[in-house]
Parts: C-alpha cells; structure tokens; sequence
C-alpha cells in the first residue's frame, strides 16, 4: 500500500515537470516573428533614403534594443523556466542581471568620457594637432624651372 502511495506521489510530480511542447513552439515563432520584423526594418533603413536619416537611425536602434530585450524576455521565461519559478526567485535573478547591464552600460559611458577629455586636454594631443605641415618649395628658382622654360623640350 505504501508502494502504490508513493508511486502514485511519483507519477503525478513527473507530469508536473514535463516539457509543454506547445508553448515552446509558440515561443519559437514568437521568437521568428521578432526576428523577421527586425531583418525587415534594417533591409528597409538600407534601401530607402530619409530625409534626416540620423534621426531614423537613433529610432530604429531604440527598436531593436527594445525587440531584442522582447526576445531575450521570451528566451529565459521559457527555455531557462524561469516563467515557472516564485516571484522571489525571479527577482533574484533579473535584479542582479539588470544590475550587471548597467555596469557595463556605465563604464563604456565613462570610457568614452574619459577618451574625449583625455583627447581636449592632453598636452600630446594638443601638440600634434598644432603642428604646421611644411611649407612648399617656392617654384621658379631652381632647375627644374629653366628646364620647362626651354623651347622645344619635351617632358
């Protein structure tokens, strides 16, 4: 009796941690979808001109930044079931990656920071980029002039 109990037990936490296909491939076309949203808008922005096409460069990189967070959403809710954890465990594990694109996000920011004030005021930089480009020979006054004044001769 206690061999069926616990096969019973057994059998019914199996079904709770099988795969659910289906919401996989919805996942997978989800995925698809975004991804051919996006090869459309850049095969577009590369074929058509605009009439201020920074300004249609900085929206479409908000685009995808904001697709590609999307698909990223989907890819850890299903295939790293994360969907299917407590609220505290998902929290534990989104704050810190939050957290971590920050950092990354802040120090390229401050690099490049860094990179512009380092080029304003660095006495080396500041030094070649005055420096003068020698200045030409003057024409007429050496041999090469007398040999082009002369009649008759070929260069």
């Amino acid at each position: 009796m206690a061999n069926a109990h616990s096969a019973e037990h057994h059998h019914a936490h199996d079904e709770q941690h099988t795969f659910d296909r289906k919401a996989i491939w919805r996942t997978f076309r989800i995925l698809l979808y975004i991804t051919i949203f996006e090869l459309i808008l850049a095969i577009g922005y590369y074929s058509m001109t605009f009439s201020n096409p920074e300004l249609v460069k900085y929206l479409l990189n908000g685009v995808f930044i904001i697709l590609t967070l999307a698909k990223a959403f989907f890819i850890i809710a299903e295939f790293m079931h994360l969907r299917h954890e407590i609220r505290n465990m998902i929290l534990t594990i989104s704050i810190p990656a939050l957290l971590f694109i920050w950092f990354i996000t802040a120090f390229l920011w401050d690099g490049n920071s860094y990179k512009n004030l380092r080029n304003t005021y660095d006495r080396h930089y500041l030094d070649h980029s005055k420096e003068k480009a020698p200045a030409p020979k003057p024409h007429g006054h050496g041999e090469e002039h007398k040999e082009a004044q002369e009649p008759g001769k070929l260069h």
